[in-house]
């Protein structure tokens, strides 16, 4: 049986992991409804998104800075949430000896 993400709120940190950064960032380019969280995606369908969220930004050289202000004021307020969130959560953004 293939695995399944378990959604952004659901997943590790609170959501601070490469799989959930494609979610957000699908979120920012308005791919995916903000309610959408990925929750029971195959690796497949994330991979299909990755692909999609890449595209997206190519066209602003993946940097944030580059996006047009109303972009860039979403992907600031959908990040900020979730490192908030993530902090909630008990996640530490300081690297560990072994991180």
């Amino acid at each position: 049986m293939e695995q399944r993400y378990k959604g952004v709120y659901s997943d590790l940190n609170g959501g601070m992991t490469h799989l959930a950064q494609i979610i957000k960032d699908a979120w920012v380019f308005g791919l995916l409804p903000e309610d959408q969280d990925g929750k029971g995606w195959t690796s497949g369908q994330i991979q299909q998104l990755y692909d999609k969220v890449s595209e997206e930004w190519e066209k602003y050289g993946h940097l944030p800075s580059r996006l047009t202000p109303e972009l860039r004021n979403r992907h600031q307020r959908i990040y900020e949430a979730s490192v908030e969130r993530a902090r909630k959560n008990g996640w530490n953004p300081e690297l560990g000896e072994d991180d």
